[in-house]
């Protein structure tokens, strides 16, 4: 009675609203009417039907083109955008994005690394065009993934038989989802958490793949293990989508299925929303009885919620993947770049290093504090600045240089490698030669110690970072003291510098036999300071040891 009344009461609602309509049109058309007859004279019905029949087919048209189902004609879906602005936006910026990365893949040197970067940009760029959503089923070997996607599609695909690694690649199946405007794949991945090589490289597959999906479907069979809970939460932080599956639940008993989605969703949360743990029995178990048909895969909610998941946040999805690809791929070439920047800024310093050393050996200064300013200088900064893309003019350049030696004397570096120098070589060479050297060595080891703080200072986008240039002047000092270091550059000083000066020297009579030079003092590894201490070597044992 209650409902019978109710209707009653819109019914007549709706009709007072329709005659409301009508009369405001009538006395709206009139009144066209009655002005376009004072306006135009004889010609004012005429011009009044045209109105009316214009104003008509416009109605008919943008009821036709937007309502619900209704196809609008090729001019109405011109101007109605397909997508989502958002979604837009970020193509766009994914676009931009490529862009940047093909100019920076110019940059590199390496033509295998470079050849491998650029098929992947064009993925990713491939990824740009397309208009299917992409859902990788993923999971440890043999928890029914294969089975789940014959189950989602009604089909038989794929190998489901019931040892680990029966799924050995990736597959690809269409997917058909009423109600949205875009194909669905399903792709197959191979197991994870698999033992031995093989496996491992089946799960760096499965790995890649599920990261260039748009949406996850992550099976288990029970209970997450820490290796799973590990792999999702890093897919989560990724920002990766997933829907977890528990699968094999005709297995359970109904109180141990909802108690084990309760202990699912309570370790995922609260990244994964409790919606998002979805239970299904994609193989059951067939019936003993003779000639009983199989029993149908139990799917319908995992379908509700990947329908649900795709019809709502499918642009938005396939936007964010495309945003997360390019930027892994912007991190691994920056990561190439960045290895190609440092093998050439150690080049140049190397080389500067003993070109000003050798000059110094060669015409030694008056004064040691000269080094200091001498230990850099303004080609080098130059050239430094160059590979790092930093421009900088002569004077810009010889102005750091200058600051950066500066600071190495006032912290007292300068008088501090010289001594370290010294102590190392007075040990193993005649005095005429460690004094003839000492300048061009010291020289060489601070080039060596400055280049590298100034290689940091342009690394980080011509910032010293926290303590300013003093600490990472500092540090690198500090780096180039440790023993290896320092062994490694003794015995290039003694190469290029020490031997060719006692060469020079034809007529000092050596302390020491000439045919095999002896070696500095060691660097005492106890020492923390790593100050090498004088002691006496046998002639060749320290190069030996290297």
């Amino acid at each position: 009675m209650r409902k019978r009344t109710r209707r009653l009461i819109w019914s007549v609602a709706v009709a007072l609203a329709a005659l409301l309509a009508f009369w405001m049109v009538i006395t709206l058309l009139a009144g066209l009417a009655q002005g376009l007859q004072t306006l135009a004279g004889g010609w004012g019905v005429f011009l009044f039907l045209v109105t009316v029949a214009a104003l008509g087919w416009l109605g008919w048209i943008t009821w036709r083109g937007w309502r619900p189902g209704g196809k609008s004609p090729r001019w109405a879906r011109r101007f109605r955008p397909a997508l989502p602005v958002a979604f837009d936006s970020k193509r766009e910026a994914a676009g931009e994005h490529l862009d940047s990365i093909g100019q920076q893949l110019e940059l590199v040197r390496d033509q295998v690394m470079r050849r491998a970067l650029e098929r992947e940009r064009r993925q990713v760029a491939a990824e740009l065009e397309r208009g299917d959503l992409v859902v990788v089923v993923f999971g440890t070997g043999s928890s029914g993934k294969t089975s789940l996607i014959r189950a989602l599609l009604g089909d038989v695909v794929g190998s489901v038989d019931p040892a680990m690694g029966s799924t050995r690649a990736s597959h690809s199946y269409r997917l058909p989802v009423a109600g949205l405007g875009r194909g669905v794949r399903l792709v197959d991945t191979p197991g994870i958490l698999e033992s031995g090589p093989q496996g491992q490289r089946r799960e760096d597959m499965a790995r890649r793949r599920a990261v260039q999906g748009d949406l996850l479907l992550f099976v288990v069979d029970g209970d997450l293990r820490d290796s799973e809970l590990r792999i999702a939460q890093l897919l989560l932080s990724l920002g990766k989508r997933l829907l977890l599956v528990l699968n094999k639940c005709d297995l359970l008993g109904q109180r141990q299925e909802q108690r084990l989605l309760q202990v699912l969703r309570q370790r995922c949360a609260p990244r994964l929303p409790p919606e998002d743990v979805v239970p299904v029995s994609s193989a059951p178990p067939r019936s003993r009885g003779a000639g009983a048909p199989p029993p149908a895969p139990e799917v319908a909610a995992l379908l509700r919620r990947l329908a649900q998941v795709l019809r709502l946040e499918g642009d938005e999805l396939m936007a964010d993947n495309i945003l997360l690809q390019s930027h892994h791929l912007s991190v691994d070439t920056e990561a190439v770049l960045t290895n190609q920047r440092q093998r050439d800024s150690l080049a140049v310093i190397e080389r500067y290093a003993w070109i000003g050393g050798g000059i110094i050996a060669l015409t030694p200064l008056p004064g040691l504090d000269l080094v200091g300013a001498a230990a850099v200088n303004a080609q080098m900064v130059l050239e430094l600045g160059r590979i790092h893309g930093v421009k900088l003019d002569r004077d810009q350049g010889r102005e750091l240089a200058l600051a950066v030696g500066r600071t190495m004397t006032g912290l007292g570096l300068v008088k501090g490698g010289a001594m370290l120098m010294t102590t190392a070589l007075s040990a193993a060479w005649p005095a005429l030669v460690v004094a003839k050297a000492l300048q061009g060595v010291s020289a060489a080891w601070l080039t060596r110690v400055a280049g590298a703080s100034l290689m940091d200072y342009f690394s980080r986008n011509q910032d010293w970072g926290d303590g300013g240039m003093a600490a990472a002047i500092r540090k690198h000092y500090d780096l180039n003291r440790r023993q290896d270091r320092f062994n490694d550059f003794l015995t290039m000083a003694v190469e290029r510098i020490v031997e060719p000066l006692q060469r020079r020297l034809k007529g000092l009579p050596p302390d020491r036999p000439s045919s095999q030079p002896p070696a500095p003092a060691p660097v005492r590894s106890d020492d923390p300071e790593g100050t090498p201490t004088p002691g006496r070597a046998r002639p060749g044992q320290w190069r030996r040891s290297l």
